[in-house]
């Protein structure tokens, strides 16, 4: 049944809710029912309505609807409906909470009907039929399958969506499993787990041979780990409070949006980020505070003060391409030498991407053409370096205010030089983003920007640490763990990032 067709047939029925006569009335994107001399009450498919089924002569609707006070609240929400499980206090909280509006009809051939006509509408708006779900039991407070089990499940379930779950076993487990999978069983790939896990998959997909389509399924992000930063960027942007059913139903919603992934290369090593890569401050916060990874996301409040008074600064240098506009940041400079290995070309077509055998090996990396483009710099000394893909970093940091899914620049918030006292302030003005106001910070936008690390102030022998989407990729502090694998980068040559417009797709709440 086409789109025109399920918008123009109306169902008009006699039904019985909780024992008193009504009249049902299903339009294409609405269930309304005016009890007889009672107060109409409707629900929208779309935004309120997890899905339904059919047992004798009810219909039973599950419904994830927020709550509130006033007329609207009255003819809208599905708490008021009689039949509703979604438990706590009412008021205008405008969290969502599950419900179920049982419809009786007159016979078992009515309520199947409307049960088929419920599940088309629903179907005619693009929602997944079948999913990959990506659970990561060790991350954040080791809570991965629990939140699965109690928190994923039943709204899957109630949306009748089919689903495949594997956990992952080890490091880079996901990275291999999008790599192999048979995408073409699947609506979307859903990682329940922290940001670390959405990467791998962006990797994994990235380094197949059909590369161009795999990139373009869907992924969706559960929060289960420390951070948090993209299901945090993700609600926000869409006006939605942050939880994991909030989560949840936005990729049963089925709604996309685009998503940049930016090329992060040294040399011949190459892999992909969508969340952000720091150095300086930010990357020994998010590192070296994993010994109190016990303590949830309060550990980086905590290690950010413990770093904070004991502030360290690293040498170096930043080149970049200014997105326009932002020209007026740093001091033009020549053209920077080896431009092409790090992922930025000459005017002239791209190679194919190759392995040292010349196979094909995947996406090559985001390239641009410099054409007249200039570059620009800052000096170091650094005490921070964030570069941005999306607005949050974690649920409590908005580190890029003005970033953009899919805008094809990364937002840098750089601090050059700060007493240890206002970077204690900058610590209480990141939830909003207003710290990027301070005079100290120095943000704009970028198109490529390279990093040339270098030690750390008042030492002869220690540098610092690069971190990408919460994973080391370089460390020139000498330190590491006894287990750790080495690290895919070194310290001290450059490292260029480059966006590429758009690349991904992410279930988004709108």
């Amino acid at each position: 049944m086409s789109d025109l067709q399920l918008e123009a047939e109306v169902l008009v029925e006699p039904v019985r809710i909780n024992g008193a006569a009504a009249e049902a009335t299903l339009t294409g994107g609405e269930l309304a029912w005016s009890p007889a001399g009672g107060e109409g009450r409707r629900l929208e498919l779309e935004s309120e309505v997890l899905g339904c089924r059919v047992e004798g002569k009810k219909l039973k609707v599950s419904t994830f609807s927020a709550r509130g006070d006033g007329e609207e609240a009255a003819v809208r929400s599905s708490s008021s409906a009689l039949g509703c499980s979604g438990g706590g206090k009412r008021g205008g909280d405008g969290r969502r909470r599950r419900g179920e509006v049982v419809v009786e009809m007159e016979s078992e051939a009515a309520a199947a009907r409307w049960g088929d006509a419920v599940r088309d509408r629903l179907a005619s708006l693009g929602r997944p039929k079948r999913l990959f779900i990506i659970v990561n039991p060790y991350g954040g407070k080791r809570s991965g399958r629990s939140i699965f089990q109690n928190e994923v499940l039943p709204l899957i379930e109630a949306a009748g969506i089919l689903y495949t779950m594997q956990e992952t076993k080890h490091r880079l487990h996901a990275q291999e499993i999008s790599h192999s999978l048979d995408l073409r069983k699947y609506d979307g790939i859903i990682c329940v787990s922290g940001d670390g896990i959405l990467v791998e998959v962006v990797n994994g997909l990235l380094q197949r041979e059909d590369w161009e389509t795999a990139i373009k399924v869907p992924l969706g992000i559960i929060p289960a780990g420390t951070g948090n930063g993209m299901a945090k960027s993700l609600l926000h942007a869409a006006g939605e409070s942050f939880s994991i059913s909030n989560a949840v139903f936005a990729i049963i919603r089925g709604h996309k949006r685009a998503l940049d992934v930016t090329s992060v290369v040294q040399g011949k090593t190459k892999f992909f980020s969508v969340l952000m890569l720091t150095w300086g401050l930010v990357a020994d916060l998010d590192i070296e505070s994993e010994k109190y990874r016990w303590m949830g996301s309060a550990r980086l409040d905590f290690y950010f003060l413990l770093r904070a008074l004991n502030l360290r600064r690293y040498n170096g240098r930043v080149l970049f391409i200014p997105a326009p506009g932002y020209e007026q940041f740093g001091d033009p400079v020549e053209q920077p030498t080896s431009c092409r290995s790090n992922g930025v070309s000459n005017g002239v077509e791209e190679d194919k991407a190759n392995d040292s055998n010349g196979e094909t090996c995947g996406y090559a990396g985001a390239s641009i053409h410099e054409g007249d483009l200039e570059w620009r710099s800052l000096t170091g000394p650094f005490v921070s370096v964030w570069l941005g893909n999306v607005p949050f970093a974690s649920e409590d940091a908005m580190a890029a205010p003005q970033a953009k899914f899919a805008d094809g620049y990364l937002d840098a918030a750089i601090i050059r030089d700060c007493p240890r006292w206002d970077v204690l302030g900058l610590m209480f003005q990141m939830k909003d983003g207003a710290y990027v106001k301070s005079p100290y910070v120095e943000y704009f936008k970028v198109k490529a920007i390279r990093i040339e690390p270098g030690l750390r102030v008042g030492s002869s022998t220690k540098g610092g640490i690069i971190d990408s989407d919460g994973e080391v990729i370089a460390r020139g502090d000498g330190s590491h763990a006894g287990d750790e694998l080495e690290h895919p980068m070194a310290y001290g040559p450059p490292i260029q990032l480059t966006v590429d417009q758009g690349l991904a797709s992410v279930f988004s709440p709108r």
